[in-house]
């Protein structure tokens, strides 16, 4: 009875929870009360109010000389600023492809110079504080970009110190290949609902590790016939329990409590690792220090954004800028993140701390950060040593980032925030807190969507700005900013595909971010689903309207007002002679409307999920291999190889439909199929045969996986192209739809003349 008591009593106590009023949700709602006081009293005519602000106002007006442009003799000069520190980017960049310790300085130095003026400039001579609707703007507006100024600086500060662990794991790994250090480790992989084919990959991938001591649980939460006869087929351990309580968290503090292992490996359900996994990570554990290490996390499917752009041979995935960029930056001060997958914990330092944390949808983050309190050191070796499956369509992806962001914002309610929990050094907290803010960067995206449309439809000017000041001040911060970013992030990501895709899930991931504020609690956790197939194309209109009304207003301000405004060249060419001394809002509310207007065009084709006919994935190869039918043998290169078939060109061509079989030279794998299709390629002079797989026996799928998911190496880190190339590429896009429409349009009318 005294056991159902406390049940009821906890239960209540959830209950309540979920309606009081927390903390970090009254500060939020605190400060914006006070705000609207403030701003309350400056439209109601408060004289100490009006007072500050006219005080303010007058400041501005007459700025101090670093505040305002020089005046020079000929206009050109004002670009001199933008040229000089583009061109000493450029240089530094040319003889240093790959950032070294004094070109990180140089580069570093650069932007923080450029961001320096910047922030005087605006401080000093920008804001518009004339009356309480320009003010309330222009506050927001200069606000959000203090915390992106802020949030660059300290990255930059981070980068200076940046190093690698890859020349230390090659010197640690040697204890591990001679059998000097080799603790037993369990690897668990956690499932609930992923398809048995999925399955099937990451187990047979952890079985091939190369390494002794070691077992292999299956833990599933979804209690699956075929998945339990899964694990006895392939010789896997099978773990489940009789409740789903605290989701995954839940399901590997269970399988800690039936395992015994020295250190724990966890993947997820999708990740597949390369053989070499625990020869790369273990030896780190040498150091009774380390409790955790998180491992470069790669997908071997290209991701829905790129892949709905057309550009998934071309851009990395969305992802790598985190595993390339932030992780590296983050180990220079043992903030590393755990991911969740594809990681190696000790486990007495999670027994430590209570096992994994269940409060939590991100148990991973909360997790590694008790870790790092409790004085264990987690690390992050940048070494792509397993692939997954990333979300495969738009919608899963905005779901996961949504559960994301969802979690990082129950820092504000949690014992374990990082903003309160003891043995944190106040460097680790700085970082983790610019981190929880980056979820607050997609509102500032959608403030930076609407404030050009207020100038231009009711005259609400956020900034006070000349030509030239904006030449001065603003194009080098922002040129020297689109330069260097795929440099510092290592080739990973772009600025322009930065813009679409933060445009692209702003308005989402800002919706389930307030609503954690509000409701911290209420969310369950969601498994992203994968194994997903559609033949069709399919357009997300649930996370598209907002975006279309947004592309509406702002293609309706540009054309309306545009020609309210300039009405007839004249206009315009009076407009651009006074630029460089008078007030320029209006052509840079215009310069910033037109941008807005390509970059939610862009995101609007990135709504459209392509076909993905298959759940498997094909991976291109050039590797020797023959094709024997009957008493025939064709010698060729396979190009292309999946789990269910290969591609592979030949100089002669075989009977279509003729059951063959494919060898594969140097793997000792012979594999029974048939031909499907063919189709010859004349500029090479060769033909190219498609064969289908029969069902393959357990040894011959064994070796299948191995040789497509777990060779050392095979996963290579695709390389962003430049700046200008991804603009080429952006524009051609853009006109995408044109296009296709005019293809239609052209068919058509073929086919009625046809009839006719």
């Amino acid at each position: 009875m005294q056991r159902y008591r406390l049940a009821a009593r906890r239960r209540s106590g959830l209950h309540w929870s979920r309606r009081r009023l927390y903390p970090a949700t009254a500060i939020l709602l605190g400060a914006i009360a006070a705000s609207a006081a403030i701003v309350g009293l400056w439209f109601a005519g408060e004289p100490a109010i009006v007072q500050f602000f006219d005080q303010w106002q007058a400041s501005i007006a007459d700025p101090a000389a670093w505040g305002q442009a020089p005046e020079f003799m000929s206009p050109y000069l004002f670009w001199l600023p933008t040229l000089l520190m583009a061109g000493v980017v450029q240089f530094v960049m040319a003889i240093s492809p790959q950032p070294r310790a004094w070109s990180r300085a140089a580069i570093a130095g650069i932007l923080l110079v450029a961001i320096g003026r910047y922030a005087v400039w605006r401080s000093l001579a920008t804001l518009n504080l004339d009356n309480p609707i320009n003010g309330l703007a222009s506050l927001l507006l200069y606000g959000m970009e203090l915390l992106l100024m802020a949030s660059a600086i300290l990255r930059l500060c981070l980068f200076l110190k940046l190093g690698s662990r890859r020349e230390q794991a090659d010197r640690l790994s040697e204890a591990v290949l001679t059998g000097q250090y080799l603790p037993s480790a369990d690897i668990l992989i956690p499932t609930y609902n992923e398809p048995v084919s999925i399955l099937r990959r990451t187990i047979v991938g952890c079985q091939a590790i190369d390494y002794p001591h070691k077992r292999v649980y299956l833990l599933d939460d979804g209690k699956r016939r075929e998945v339990a006869e899964l694990a006895r087929q392939l010789g896997c351990e099978y773990v489940t329990r009789p409740n789903n309580c605290h989701a995954k968290a839940g399901n590997l503090n269970h399988a800690l409590n039936h395992t015994a292992g020295e250190l724990i490996a966890i993947f997820d359900a999708d990740f597949v690792p390369t053989t070499n996994f625990l020869n790369r990570t273990v030896g780190f554990f040498q150091d009774g220090a380390v409790s955790l290490l998180q491992t470069h996390q790669s997908f071997y499917n290209c991701d829905a954004l790129s892949r709905n752009l057309g550009l998934d041979k071309v851009i990395p995935q969305e992802q790598e800028i985190f595993f390339r960029y932030i992780q590296p930056l983050r180990d220079t001060n043992g903030s590393t993140l755990c991911a969740g997958s594809s990681f190696v914990a000790r486990r007495s330092s999670l027994a430590a701390i209570g096992g994994f944390v269940t409060e939590s949808l991100s148990e991973d983050y909360y997790t590694g950060l008790r870790l790092s309190a409790g004085g264990d050191r987690t690390i992050y070796l940048d070494e792509i040593l397993s692939a997954g499956l990333c979300a495969e369509n738009i919608s899963t992806h905005i779901v996961q980032r949504q559960r994301w962001a969802k979690g990082t914002m129950q820092a504000f309610f949690m014992k374990s925030s990082p903003f309160n929990i003891p043995g944190l050094s106040w460097l680790q907290r700085l970082t983790h807190l610019e981190g929880v803010f980056q979820w607050f960067f997609g509102t500032f995206r959608i403030v930076f969507l609407i404030l050009p449309l207020l100038y231009v439809s009711f005259g609400i000017a956020p900034m006070r700005v000349t030509l030239s000041d904006w030449l001065y001040f603003f194009l080098p911060y922002y040129i020297v900013q689109l330069l260097t970013l795929s440099w510092l992030s290592r080739r990973s990501r772009l600025a322009i595909i930065s813009d679409v895709y933060d445009v692209g899930q702003c308005i989402p991931v800002s919706v389930a971010m307030f609503d954690t504020l509000i409701r911290p609690f209420t969310s369950k956790f969601r498994v992203t689903p994968k194994g997903v197939s559609t033949d069709r194309h399919e357009f997300n209109w649930h996370l598209a309207w907002p975006l279309i009304g947004l592309w509406l207003l702002s293609a309706a301000c540009l054309i309306f007002n545009g020609h309210a405004a300039f009405g007839s060249g004249d206009r315009i060419s009076r407009a651009v002679d006074n630029g460089l001394t008078g007030s320029t809002n209006t052509s840079l509310a215009w310069v910033w409307i037109a941008y807005n207007l390509f970059i939610l065009s862009l995101a609007l084709l990135m709504m459209l999920d392509v076909p993905k006919p298959s759940i498997y994935e094909w991976f291109d190869q050039q590797r020797p291999g023959r094709l024997i039918g009957g008493d025939r043998q064709y010698e060729g290169t396979v190009t292309r190889m999946s789990e269910i078939g290969a591609e592979i060109e030949l100089s002669q061509l075989p009977d279509r439909n003729e059951a063959i079989e494919l060898e594969l030279e140097g793997t000792g794998l012979s594999l029974a199929g048939r031909i499907v299709r063919t189709r010859s390629l004349a500029e090479r002079n060769s033909h190219l045969a498609q064969v289908k797989f029969e069902p393959m026996s357990l040894a011959q799928s064994r070796r299948t996986i191995e040789l497509l998911f777990c060779q050392p190496g095979q996963w290579q880190p695709l390389q962003a192209p430049t700046e200008l190339k991804s603009l080429g590429l952006m524009l051609k896009l853009f006109f995408e739809p044109v296009r296709w429409l005019a293809q239609k349009a052209w068919s058509r009318l073929a086919k009625r003349a046809l009839r006719a």
